[in-house]
């Protein structure tokens, strides 16, 4: 729960020292869950917290000398999620680009969830939201998309172009339809 303070602030008008009251006790919030976290979780969190502060006033990645295509697979820092939502640093793949912003779909190379993934062939009954990639070039493992995830984003969160699948492929045009199929609204009746 945010402290007392903390929501207290939002009805005040400009007060340096409430603000300054404020920002202790979010800070002592935030000192007591990161060291309640494993290092790993705590690691990514201040890097991913390094990144906002650096890079959350660009309008894109181009400052870092990077142009961004639809089939890019990026490192990406996705900041902080909710359970169950992809966050930190993580791969994703670049389907389109619109306004400086870039529409992906976040990916892991995590083993559980390649082999809980749906595969037409190899495992029918798999999780339909995930999509096998298998090795792509220029990545070290096998990987998986999380379709389920898709959002857009300031290319300013992306952090390097680790690989590219080219979109007039096979398997690019294989992971457009499976986007499709993952959006697709049931129509509904009013």
């Amino acid at each position: 729960m945010v402290g007392f303070n903390l929501i207290e602030l939002v009805s005040l008008e400009k007060n340096e020292k409430e603000l300054d009251k404020a920002i202790k006790e979010y800070l002592e919030i935030e000192k007591h869950y990161l060291k309640s976290q494993n290092y790993y979780d705590t690691k990514e969190r201040l890097i991913s917290e390094c990144n906002y502060i650096e890079r959350s006033k660009l309008k894109s990645c181009i400052r870092y000398g990077m142009v961004i295509s639809p089939g890019d697979i990026c490192f990406i820092d996705f900041g902080k999620q909710y359970l169950s939502e992809t966050g930190f640093l993580h791969f994703g793949l670049v389907l389109k680009m619109f306004n400086s912003k870039a529409l992906v779909i976040p990916m892991t190379s995590n083993s559980e969830a390649y082999y809980s993934a749906y595969d037409e062939k190899n495992n029918p009954n798999g999780s339909s939201h995930l999509m096998r990639l298998g090795l792509v070039k220029g990545l070290n493992r096998h990987s998986v998309l999380f379709l389920n995830d898709v959002k857009y984003i300031n290319t300013a969160r992306i952090i390097d172009i680790k690989a590219h699948i080219n979109t007039d492929s096979v398997l690019f045009k294989k992971i457009y339809q499976r986007f499709l199929q993952t959006v697709q609204f049931e129509e509904i009746v009013l």
